[in-house]
Formats: C-alpha cells, sequence, structure tokens
C-alpha cells in the first residue's frame, strides 16, 4: 500500500485544474481543518473530498468490489475508512463548512463534464439547492451525519 498516494491523484488533479480554470482559488490538504480536506475554498466556507471509490468503499459503484483476498483485513480497512469519512464530515458542518464529496466514478471520461459542470454551479450558487442520495437520507435519519454531502453526477430522478 505504500505505493498508493493519498495526494496529487489523477481524480484530485482533474478538479483542481477544472476548479482554477473556472477562477477559483483555494488551498490544498489543509492541517487545520478536520480530515485534511483534499481542496478548500474559503471565500466560499466549502471544503471538497475527492475520494477513490474502493478506499472508501462507495456503495453501489461498480469500482468498488471488495477483494476476495483477506477479507478480514479489507472489511475492517474499509469500514474505518468510511466512520472516519463521517466524522470528519460531522466535525467540520459542525464548523460551519460546507463539504462535498467527488467520487472517482464521477470523474470518468463519460460523466466527468456533466460532473464538474454541476460543482461549479454549485459552487457559485448561493441558495444551493441540496441534493441527497438514499444512502446519505438513512445516515441524517439514522442522526450519522449532522449535514449531507452533495454529490454530482447523478441526475435528480437517481436520488427518487
Amino acid at each position: 500500500m505504500a505505493a498508493v498516494h493519498s495526494r496529487d491523484t489523477k481524480p484530485e488533479l482533474i478538479v483542481r485544474k477544472f476548479l482554477f480554470s473556472q477562477g477559483f482559488r483555494y488551498r490544498l490538504n489543509s492541517s487545520k481543518l478536520p480530515g485534511h480536506p483534499d481542496i478548500v475554498l474559503r471565500k466560499y466556507k466549502t471544503v471538497i473530498f475527492v475520494n477513490g471509490c474502493f478506499w472508501h468503499g462507495h456503495e453501489g459503484c461498480k469500482y468498488f468490489k471488495m477483494p476476495h483476498s483477506n477479507i478480514d483485513f479489507w472489511t475492517a480497512k474499509i469500514l474505518r475508512n468510511q466512520e472516519r469519512d463521517k466524522r470528519t464530515l460531522k466535525e467540520l458542518t459542525e464548523l460551519g463548512w460546507r463539504c462535498i464529496t467527488v467520487w472517482e466514478c464521477q470523474l470518468k471520461t463519460k460523466v466527468r463534464e456533466q460532473t464538474l459542470h454541476d460543482l461549479s454551479i454549485t459552487l457559485r450558487n448561493d441558495n444551493m439547492k441540496l441534493n441527497i442520495h438514499p444512502y446519505e437520507m438513512q445516515e441524517i435519519k439514522a442522526g450519522l451525519a449532522a449535514e449531507p454531502e452533495y454529490e454530482y453526477g447523478l441526475k435528480q430522478e437517481d436520488y427518487e
């Protein structure tokens, strides 16, 4: 796992290049915030996490498949990552930050343009319309998350 990079990944670079080209200025991996968000937009009081589908256990994603060997290790690892993500999102929202998660699968060639377009609109729109994914709604009902995270690349009918 030493060869796996946690910073400057290809999906993260795609998002960063797009944001910069659209005039957004940001900081990277702020150590002053919980969870060291990948991208911090102070002007918009928003943080962006660019998550790998495998490492963060993206539910229902075709790119998240549990390995067939060492199952106990990988199950525990993915669950720890998911719990850490939930805790980090809760801490950030309690501090007043908007949290956006962009998944690796949402940056694949077929849906990348729509995902980045939606991200830009969301950041520019002060009165943000919430799109809550059913999985996140379960977390809210269970009281695990203080505020839903925003997802991109999905249409409104995908949430219903």
